[in-house]
């Protein structure tokens, strides 16, 4: 974005996501200022200015929350699709360096573009770039990832930097050994803060659903909905509050035994246990 005239000896721009000013006249003229000069402060091109910047801000954050969807998910998104949207630097940071998977489960690359017949352009694990042009693409979830140890071994070598994080996604292996109609993981149950709100807000700012006394991650499966719980207490509740076990529902609200809970599904309601536990009140001193 050029630089716009702001009333007398002024122009005004957004320069990295903030509204910048620079002289047009004297000594200073063509130099940018250190700060916003209080004769701007109300200028209504620098209101427009703040408010497309927000603007911005919303589009760049609903575009990495859609990516995620998707790859959380590892629903097929149609090639032309990205490849229409690849132009906008939003859309653009929040799918760069993404595993995608082609026709060919076993062929993984990373995104790196797209092309004027709308191809995308992929470096794969040889360290070629290939184009691929089939009908849909997954952005898979990295527990679905065959060889998830090389893969992030091999990003590291390439100095891949995801802004949606997939390949360094903590993930969580459903265990072999499993009673057969156990419903609940307590692993990272107990977890003590210091108010039902202050957990609550924890589950919120990480990106998770705070409904009734529970925080939920709904994630798609296998082609159903898997809704993973954590207790974090009853609304209102004021005094100290413990994190309890984790649960899954399907879309009828029925407990599912951990043999019907898919791979993703376990993944991400570990992680957000986890998470969660994380955040925990820890006790200092000798009675620690």
């Amino acid at each position: 974005m050029g630089w716009l005239s702001a009333g007398d000896g002024y122009e005004v721009a957004l320069v990295e996501g903030r509204v910048a000013a620079r002289a047009t006249t004297g000594r200073a003229a063509g130099r940018q200022l250190k700060s916003l000069p209080r004769a701007l402060k109300d200028h209504p091109e620098v209101d427009r200015l703040r408010r497309f910047a927000e603007w911005l801000d919303r589009h760049a954050a609903g575009c990495v929350a859609q990516v995620d969807s998707w790859m959380v998910s590892s629903l097929p998104v149609p090639t032309g699709l990205l490849a229409r949207v690849w132009p906008d630097e939003a859309w653009q940071s929040a799918l760069r360096d993404l595993a995608v998977v082609g026709d060919d489960p076993d062929e993984v690359g990373f995104l790196r573009g797209t092309t004027e017949d709308g191809e995308l352009r992929v470096v794969n694990l040889d360290g070629e770039t290939v184009r691929l042009s089939p009908r849909t693409v997954t952005l898979p979830h990295p527990v679905l990832l065959p060889d998830l140890d090389d893969i992030r071994e091999f990003a590291a070598e390439l100095g891949i930097v995801q802004r949606v994080e997939q390949i360094h996604r903590a993930t969580w292996q459903r265990p072999e050994q499993l009673a057969p109609k156990a419903t609940e993981v307590r692993e990272f149950a107990g977890g003590s803060f210091r108010s039902r709100f202050a957990l609550a807000a924890r589950a919120s700012s990480l990106g998770y659903r705070v409904s009734g006394g529970y925080s939920t991650a709904r994630v798609r499966d296998g082609g159903r909905v898997v809704e993973a719980s954590v207790w974090i207490g009853e609304p209102y509740w004021e005094d100290t509050v413990e994190t309890g076990g984790l649960t899954w529902q399907d879309q009828d609200g029925r407990a599912l035994p951990f043999r019907e809970v898919g791979p993703v599904a376990w993944s991400e309601g570990m992680r957000m246990a986890a998470a969660l536990y994380a955040g925990r009140d820890i006790e200092e001193g000798k009675n620690a």
